[in-house]
């Protein structure tokens, strides 16, 4: 102030001020003639102006949150210096100062004069006693040392590399080193006493490895007594496991020999049941809403962003396009009649503007139908001073210009020089985006014609730091309202934005290249792609369920061809499974659990790997069976029904429990997929140890009586051969070749060696797959959104808005309560917007942008008695706007020493909603209406505040990480804010809300999910296995320890295979654990139940008996149905599903059929006395005797 006072009114003018230049002009009043001045000196002290300089330099200009000396300076602030500023402001080009001032800066006297060297106030000192120093924000000296974000985590290195790997690495290393030398040890051992795995071991010989084998071994080599006396009594645990693994073969042996003899009605009843709980679909609810897909209803940003809605309306919809001009180059602007030259980038060449603003008129002209009404863009769009101004908010470059052609063509000059056009009118808009004056000759207003500034962070792209004019793009956004309680306005909406995408799609133009999107567009894109891949999916289950039909026969020779094959059999098979999983869905839509298209895509893959496997165990060990001696149908499919479905229920029990706990995740994917699965399996059990038993009887019944498969009427010749058992070439290959390969003394600690290498390599990369969904991977290969998405990542500059709520509670009449909050003069050093301010200086760390926009400091600013903005009629009291001209119009607050403090009490809450609804004009640019209508909630008909907002951009958030750092940063921040407020003991806080937080706060927690879901899963598979395998701890410790190793090894092909870890992932996890079941169950039960002399024999049993039936059910079924989605359009299915499925299979298939036997022949249990000691006695003079010797 001095500098102009002095200038103006200083009764020492003549010591500083030396006219140079005049001009006569002649009053038309009085027509006298006058002296003009036309040019003057003015000698400024060089301490003055730099004091002044430095006085000034931090202030924030709150409508650009930009420093204030951009827009004083001619220039950008960090160009700018004592005496260029005053410079700029003297000269008579900037469009306000009337003639050219010289500013001569000396601290001493020059040609008799005495330069103006008053004194200063720093910004740190109070002007008087009502006004306070300035604020941090301004004034860098109030605020101490800046802050400085904290050093990067170091990386844990040992040796100068990665420390995982290297401890891994060690382990291996250490691993095969004591592995391999205890097998020397064992080696010499055994050469020195002519003892092997293999050799022939009767009770004779001393010593065996298998010494705690040595009893059955005995037992079954030696010719035995009628009463035979095991070496050794049994145990405890395994009486108590014969005993429960006798009721459990007797009770299904009895009601697989009832479900023989009653056919009809078990399938009868079977079908009942189906329609009973299928008809719970016509209650079947589809869940679409992605909020509710991925957040839980009482997750920490759901019930935030339900506040947010509640309080402040549901964030707008967006539309949005990115705009090039690739066959253009760009320009030089030359200033006149000074000034550098300035570049400016090819989308801001006039005629692309004029082209680009003929899209945009476009656009808002586009009509839609929806329910015989036509849509607007203005039925829709965000109109912040509705119903004063209808406008539409269009963030773009052409609303520095109100989207005018005739505004953008405006200019000034002569036949020679253009003294100022578009070029000038965007510099200072760019710098100024709330003016309503850019003082060159044009004097054109910046705002919108919404009656809102446009930032240029938001509407221009690909520019270097803040030199908007190398723009290489330009970007429009059409914000629209939502209406999430209101589906017809958002149907509308939505038939609106259909039209938008039809007509950019559709537009043409050589010299525009446009990327875009509109909100539904994603959701529209992924449907797409869904339907685009049916056929894929369709082919898929086609080609497993082929297989399977032809698979369960055993054609003996081609005449017998249609009679040997179970194809009928097989497609009933297939309908139970498919049956189960619609009983799922029917029963959860039964008590209204909605589905998701997750639970559609994965659970009929998962029932199936299940529900096939235990079809061909039973299957095929009917078809390696012999009847008995005197033994009926009905008592022979009873008796192998006995000896399998203990197997089946052990698998099918055990994947159940594993679902229905993992139900107990906080994720509604995992929690639905796991529920839906768990019914699912289990009524798929239910189906094959009832229905398919029935039909399987039926089914031999024909086979038996020579009758064709489907065409059972037509009977050919009989055929004498066909009673034999029959083994088929797989259950062959695995016996006589597979197996005994396998279990050689050479072979098995190369297995044991290659498994421990590949789990020490996925522990080591554990730790590093990446936690996120890549949005473009849910998008078709061709869609137009993967374009926007390359657009949004090479050219924006300002990330999403986040908004700093603060809740309901907070007392803003107090001066306590407000220098909590503002961040102009007088607040405090850690008010919430000062810290948010702090934030965004530290942006590559915060992920904040932007210095915040507060309501509540630019309320103070228009309600001082020095602005025109704040004025009352003095009769009625009603608020007069600025531009109003009525002598009765009065300011609101008197022009006292009170008068210019901030308000409190009454009168905060008196003028607070004139504020509001204030619309900025030409007379006052502070009006709250369009910034600020919603920031803030009151409460008692506008008597109390409510919650407030303060709203804030983040940086550019480019990857998943970006995105969950930047939620993660901005809730340290809200929760630092929280606690220097002291609102750790009061009922309201801080929090941030942006709109993608809710989608991503599931990875805040997903390791701790994936470990949760995934231990729980294998807690529940120990525990059932351990009770169903007859209390045998060890065969379960054995089975979760090689089901763990396949999940870490599933981490392993993540991180090769470039899958990152989210809902999607780990719903295939939990799936993969659930499938591992199938791989390994059988194949440790099967060792558990063998009687043969060494751990190596069982091992061979085990596997060569079971072995061929999950190869066969599994492994063939999956992996033709798996390489048919890799053809798949959806990029999302080809990593997710056909990658993940692909890795679950084969990693599934090699260590339950090759690791496990390897690790049980090694250290499997013992057999269990009792139950071999029940079996001999059960067995003892029968036929059955015969058979069970391998």
């Amino acid at each position: 102030m001095n500098l102009f006072c002095e200038l103006t009114c200083s009764p020492r003018q003549s010591q500083f001020l030396n006219v140079t230049a005049t001009k006569s002009y002649i009053d038309p009043t009085t027509n006298e003639t006058k002296t003009n001045v036309e040019e003057l000196q003015y000698y400024i002290g060089q301490s003055f102006a730099d004091a002044m300089y430095n006085a000034c330099r931090d202030v924030e200009s709150p409508s650009s949150n930009d420093k204030a000396l951009g827009l004083l300076c001619g220039k950008d602030a960090k160009d700018c210096n004592a005496t260029n500023w005053i410079e700029y402001m003297f000269n008579k080009n900037n469009g306000q100062a009337p003639f050219n001032i010289i500013p001569i800066f000396s601290d001493n006297s020059l040609y008799k004069m005495e330069p103006m060297n008053n004194a200063t106030k720093g910004c740190n000192e109070s002007v008087d006693d009502v006004t306070g120093p300035c604020s941090c924000q301004d004034c860098s000296i109030t605020c101490g040392p800046k802050p400085q974000p904290p050093p990067p985590p170091v990386p844990w290195l040992i040796f100068g590399l990665d420390a995982m790997y290297v401890i891994m690495w060690i382990f291996y290393m250490g691993f095969l080193l004591v592995f391999f030398g205890m097998f020397f040890i064992v080696w010499c051992y055994r050469k020195r006493y002519f003892v092997s795995e293999y050799t022939p071991i009767d009770g004779n010989i001393a010593f065996s490895v298998n010494a705690s084998d040595r009893g059955m071994a005995w037992l079954l080599t030696s010719n035995l007594p009628s009463s035979p006396a095991l070496p050794g009594e049994a145990s405890c645990g395994d009486r108590l496991g014969a005993v429960f693994e006798s009721c459990l073969t007797q009770g299904f042996t009895r009601w697989g020999s009832f479900c023989v003899r009653n056919p009809v009605p078990v399938i009868i009843c079977s079908l009942f049941f189906i329609a009973v709980c299928s008809s719970g679909l016509v209650f079947m609810r589809l869940a679409t809403n992605p909020v509710d897909l991925w957040s839980a209803p009482n997750s920490q940003a759901h019930l935030e962003k339900e506040y947010f809605d509640t309080h402040f309306g549901p964030f707008f919809r967006t539309e949005q396009l990115i705009i090039q001009a690739p066959h253009t180059k760009g320009h030089i602007y030359q200033p006149y009649p000074s000034g550098a030259d300035v570049p400016f980038g090819p989308p801001l060449d006039k005629g692309i503007l004029h082209q680009v603003l003929d899209l945009q008129t476009a656009i808002e002209n586009i009509t839609a139908s929806y329910n015989n009404e036509t849509v607007t863009l203005e039925d829709i769009c965000l109109a912040p001073l509705s119903p004063y101004n209808n406008n539409c908010t269009i963030l773009s470059v052409l609303n520095y210009f109100q989207n005018s052609h005739s505004v953008l063509d405006h200019q000034k000059g002569d036949e020679f020089f253009v003294y100022a056009d578009y070029h000038t009118h965007f510099l200072y808009c760019t710098r100024a985006p709330a003016s309503l004056n850019d003082t060159s000759l044009l004097h054109d207003s910046c705002l919108g014609t919404f009656g809102g500034p446009i930032f240029p962070w938001l509407v221009l792209g690909g520019y270097d730091d803040q030199n908007y004019n190398n723009a290489t793009a330009l970007v429009i956004t059409l914000p629209v309202n939502n209406y999430y309680n209101n589906t017809e306005k958002l149907q509308k909406a939505q038939a609106w934005e259909k039209e938008f995408i039809s007509f950019v799609k559709n537009y043409k133009n050589p010299n525009l290249t446009i990327s875009f999107s509109a909100e539904r567009s994603i959701e529209d894109e992924i449907n797409r792609e869904s339907n685009g891949d049916v056929v894929t999916v369709l082919i898929s289950y086609a080609v497993m369920f082929l297989y399977i039909s032809i698979a369960l026969g055993h054609i003996k020779s081609f005449h017998r061809f249609l009679v040997d094959s179970k194809i009928s059999l097989g497609i009933a098979g297939i309908l139970m499974v498919l049956s189960s999983v619609v009983c799922s869905l029917g029963l959860f839509s039964y008590i209204g659990i909605p589905l998701t298209l997750i639970v559609i895509e994965v659970i009929p893959f998962l029932v199936l790997a299940v529900g096939v496997d235990n079809i061909f165990i039973l299957v095929q060990t009917f078809q390696r069976d012999e009847r008995l001696q005197g033994e009926t149908l009905d008592k022979q499919l009873g008796r192998i029904l006995g000896e399998v479905a203990p197997s089946m229920f052990l698998s099918s029990f055990s994947e159940t429990i594993a679902f229905f706990l993992g139900a107990l995740s906080t994720m509604p994917a995992v929690r639905t997929f796991s529920l839906f699965a768990g019914m699912a399996v289990f009524i798929d059990f239910l189906l094959q140890i009832t229905c398919f038993v029935s039909l399987l009887g039926l089914d031999i019944k024909r086979q038996e009586k020579n009758k064709l498969d489907i065409l059972c009427c037509v009977r050919i010749a009989e055929d004498r051969t066909d009673s034999q058992p029959s083994e088929s070439y797989l259950f062959q290959f695995f016996k006589n070749a597979f197996s005994p390969f396998l279990l050689k003394d050479w072979m098995r600690p190369i297995v044991i060696s290659v498994f421990v290498g590949i789990l020490s390599f996925s522990i080591a990369v554990l730790n590093k797959v990446e936690i996120g969904l890549d949005q473009s991977l849910s998008m078709p290969d061709d869609s137009y959104v993967l374009d926007y998405f390359k657009s949004l990542n090479q050219y924006l500059h300002a990330g999403p808005p986040v908004y700093f709520v603060l809740e309901e509670g907070h007392n803003y009449t107090s001066l306590e309560g407000q220098n909590m909050v503002c961040g102009g003069m007088g607040c405090n050093n850690n008010s919430l917007v000062q810290q948010i301010f702090n934030a965004a200086e530290l942006e590559n760390y915060t992920k904040i942008g932007f210095a915040p926009s507060s309501w509540i400091d630019d309320y103070f600013d228009w309600i001082k008695p020095q602005s025109s903005c704040c004025r009352i009629y003095n009769m009625t009291e009603r608020f007069c706007n600025a531009s109003v001209v009525d002598p009765s119009c009065i300011h609101c607050r008197p022009l006292t020493p009170d008068g210019k403090r901030r308000p409190q009490g009454e009168d905060f809450m008196k003028f607070l909603p004139m504020f509001l609804s204030d619309n900025p004009n030409p007379k006052c640019g502070k009006g709250g209406h369009a910034s600020y209508s919603a920031a803030v909630h009151f409460k008692n008909n506008y008597t109390e505040i409510g919650a407030t907002y303060f709203m804030t951009y983040h940086t550019v958030l480019h990857t998943s990480s970006d995105y969950i750092d930047a939620m993660r940063k901005a809730r340290m921040v809200a929760a630092n804010i929280t606690d220097t407020m002291g609102l750790q003991d009061k009922n309201y806080r801080v929090f941030p809300y942006s709109v993608f937080y809710v989608f991503y706060e599931q990875y805040l927690t997903i390791v701790d999910d994936t470990i949760f879901n995934l231990g729980v899963s294998l807690g529940a598979i120990f525990l059932v296995t351990t009770i169903l395998l007859g209390c045998d701890l060890w065969s379960s410790v054995i089975m979760c320890v090689t089901i763990a190793m396949i999940l870490v090894n599933m981490f392993g092909v993540m991180w090769l295979w470039g899958i990152s870890l989210n809902a999607v992932s780990l719903v295939n996890l939990v799936m993969s654990c659930g499938i591992s079941v199938e791989f390994c169950s059988h194949i440790t039960r099967a060792f558990t139940m063998s009687t043969k002399g060494s751990r190596v024999a069982r091992a061979e049993e085990a596997l060569s008996h079971m072995g061929s039936c999950v190869f066969s059910g599994i492994t063939l079924t999956k992996f033709g149905g798996i390489v048919v989605l890799a053809f798949a359009r959806s990029q999302i299915f080809q990593i997710f599903y056909f990658r993940m499925y692909l890795a679950m299979v084969l990693l599934g298939a090699t260590h339950g059929l090759i690791f496990l036997p390897v690790l049980l022949s090694y250290i499997g249990p013992s057999v269990n006395k009792a139950k071999s000691r029940a079996a001999q006695e059960r067995n003892r003079g029968t036929e059955r005797e015969r058979l069970l010797n391998f």
